[in-house]
């Protein structure tokens, strides 16, 4: 507060003032009035020796104490020697009694004044050493007299470590140790400015047997800590480093779903998030048939595009063969009964001729192959597929992404058209092919409404690093739609020879039972709880938000999307993506909901859909740098211009309204992103945000100097 300030001024003057007073009182003192005392009389030869001869004065009388806690008693100093105790300025502010040849302790006339008899000249071109008794700093100071350094004496050790802390708010300060009692001295002045000189034999005495200071010093037994820095840890570095994985955000599970991913990546001995990956993509592929998702006044298909980064042997194929289970088994048995009933019907049209066979053909089509997961295809006949009403579902789903990327039609000129088709079809629900009538494939079928298609695209960075940096794929907004995990490559840190793991069968797992079973249900519901219309014909439920207040933090996350593509924001150059986070979160949330039998949205489900959009994000900020090269990123431009700001400052700090004013944009004289980076840094270890008063105060980790 201002008031506490004008009172330390206040009390800082006074004090002044009172040793001012004291000092002015008295005579110096007389070798004669030393009483051969050794340490005044070498105290006395250096001080003359230096010039500072008025730091011994002859007290010729008692002195009534002014200031601190002992204000108006009177302190019995007649016919003793004063030491004037000095500031971190170096003024007078008070004296210390001593009796030459005394054995009790020196007599300071206020205690409450930090100060210290300085031996030499105050400066920063001289090193200061505190030494928490008179005769060692007496001692000290005869052997460093010619090392350009200053004594600053404590004349009670009790009080050495305000001392210390009070110069070193002015100056840096060395202090000298031993390892046995390292902790002891240097742990109460950690966060000071000072520097640790720690040996295993006393300084003093190494100087008595004639080493020198440099000596010492350049002893590789003598470890020097900045105590400063000590209570700081290590900055943590603030640019991207893109080939660290973004941690998974299991949290983002919860119940059934949360055991699944976490018991498939323990069978598998593959990373989390291909687990996590391969889950979300069997959710899509049962719940998209069933349900649409809310966004803006409408709703939107419910079909993801996941690509996922996995070398050979990483446990892909093995996670989708847990996560798809009943899927996979599920096409088993509806294409088994598709080859009996493409059997009966080849046998019943292979007797029937003329119109007979029309009349056949007319009233029985030819059945349809029932297969909606597709591993080894082209995107054209699955297209196709759409338009002739043989499915309505569908995912391609594969653990070998060359598949899809490497494939004819990604290679030819068609890839835009084919690519434009594929984000029609995961926005709108929409297939639209037009064949010349003179083909060979020749169809009046041109559309396809209200169908949902999801890809599972699991692959090798050879593959993977030249699509996701592909010009057309992200020009025509494919990439932009796509949930994207890189994670962590585990060969070398599995365990293949645990006999309780090898004996631990998945397919005796209770989590992943309950969610086969979940799994039966969604794929092959009874009739009563397919999703009609009035009229009885099949429909997609529209999923809701709980409430308002669900929608509002929907519309929150929204708008915090929307602010970091600002212009010097994290998102600035990842527009497009940014744009589809909240489509995708609104579709994961649903698919969450609905796989626990729910119709609704809740805070939980959006608040959790936007962590895995989250983290998709990252990977994608990661994976391809989307900062421009060489550019920093705003964490590390206010670091830069704080460091800079508060050099030769000691402490470094700064005020807070400084980096308002000046701080580089975007965080000038924009308190929100300020505050923000702030924080950001504080969580870096890079700056403290403190308060002096009404101050708002950054401290800058010493540890950015070196």
């Amino acid at each position: 507060m201002t008031t506490t300030q004008q009172t330390a001024t206040y009390e800082k003057a006074r004090a002044f003032s009172a040793g001012l007073d004291m000092v002015s009182r008295f005579n110096a003192a007389t070798r004669q009035g030393l009483a051969d005392d050794n340490t005044l009389l070498d105290l006395y030869n250096l001080c003359e020796q230096l010039g500072i001869q008025g730091k011994l004065l002859h007290l010729d009388s008692d002195i009534t104490i002014t200031t601190g806690f002992d204000t108006g008693r009177i302190a019995l100093t007649a016919g003793t020697i004063g030491l004037v105790l000095s500031s971190n300025q170096d003024q007078p502010v008070t004296l210390a009694s001593v009796t030459p040849n005394g054995s009790t302790k020196p007599l300071i006339i206020d205690r409450m004044q930090p100060s210290a008899l300085i031996i030499g000249t105050l400066s920063l071109d001289s090193e200061l050493i505190a030494v928490d008794n008179l005769d060692d700093a007496v001692m000290l100071a005869q052997c460093l007299i010619n090392d350009n350094v200053t004594i600053l004496a404590s004349v009670d050790n009790l009080l050495f470590n305000g001392m210390v802390k009070h110069f070193a708010e002015a100056y840096p300060v060395t202090i000298f140790t031993t390892i046995d009692k390292k902790d002891k001295i240097c742990k109460p002045l950690a966060g000071a400015n000072v520097k640790a000189v720690i040996t295993v034999f006393d300084v003093l005495l190494q100087l008595d047997n004639h080493s020198t200071y440099a000596d010492i010093l350049a002893d590789s037994d003598t470890t020097i800590l900045d105590l400063q820095a000590e209570i700081w840890g290590e900055p943590e570095p603030l640019a991207n480093n893109p080939k660290k994985p973004t941690p998974y955000p299991i949290d983002a599970f919860t119940g059934l779903l949360k055991h699944v991913v976490e018991v498939v990546a323990h069978y598998t001995q593959a990373p989390t998030a291909i687990a996590g990956q391969s889950a979300l993509g069997a959710l899509a592929h049962m719940g998209q048939r069933f349900i649409d998702a809310p966004m803006g006044h409408g709703h939107m298909p419910t079909s993801l595009i996941l690509i996922t980064e996995g070398e050979s042997g990483s446990g892909k194929s093995q996670a989708m063969g847990l996560t798809h289970f009943k899927i996979r088994e599920y096409e088993k048995q509806l294409y088994a009964d598709y080859l009996i009933e493409l059997s009966s019907w080849e046998n019943d049209r292979i007797s029937l001729k003329g119109k007979e066979l029309a009349d056949f053909l007319e009233s029985n089509p030819k059945p349809q192959n029932p297969k909606t997961m597709f591993k080894e295809a082209t995107i054209e006949p699955i297209l196709d597929k759409f338009i002739d009403g043989s499915i309505s579902n569908a995912s391609w789903t594969t653990d070998e992404a060359a598949q899809f990327f490497n494939g004819h039609t990604m290679k030819g000129d068609t890839a835009g058209n084919a690519l434009s088709s594929l984000t029609t079809l995961y926005s709108d629900g929409e297939v639209s092919r037009l064949r010349s009538q003179k083909s060979a494939y020749a169809t009046p079928h041109t559309d396809a409404y209200n169908v949902r298609m999801t890809l599972l695209l699991q692959g090798q960075r050879v593959i993977l690093e030249p699509a996701l940096a592909d010009p057309v794929m992200n020009g025509q907004g494919f990439l932009a739609r796509a949930l994207i995990a890189c994670p962590e490559d585990l060969r070398g840190q599995r365990v293949w020879n645990d006999e309780q793991r090898n004996n631990d069968s998945p397919y005796d797992n209770p989590h992943l039972i309950d969610y086969w079973a979940r799994c039966q249900s969604l794929l092959d519901p009874l009739p009563a709880n397919l999703p009609n219309d009035s009229t009885g014909a099949p429909q997609r439920i529209k999923m809701q938000w709980a409430d308002k207040q669900t929608r509002q933090v929907f519309s929150d996350f929204k708008q915090e999307i929307e602010d970091r593509q600002a212009k010097g924001q994290p998102l600035e150059y990842l527009k497009a993506y940014a744009s589809r986070m909240a489509e995708n979160a609104s579709r994961i949330a649903s698919l969450m909901a609905f796989f626990e039998g729910r119709k609704v949205i809740t805070i939980d489900d959006i608040t959790r859909a936007f962590m895995l959009v989250e983290y998709s994000t990252a990977e994608r900020l990661r994976y391809l740098d989307a900062t421009p090269t060489g550019e920093q990123n705003d964490s590390e431009k206010l670091s830069s211009w704080l460091v800079d700001q508060a050099r030769g400052k000691n402490p470094p700090m700064l005020n807070r309204a400084a980096a308002y004013n000046g701080a580089p944009k975007p965080m000038r004289k924009n308190n929100k992103v300020l505050q923000n980076e702030l924080d950001n840094l504080e969580s870096m270890g890079h700056i403290r945000q403190t308060k002096n008063g009404e101050k708002h105060i950054i401290e800058i980790n010493p540890k950015l100097y070196k």
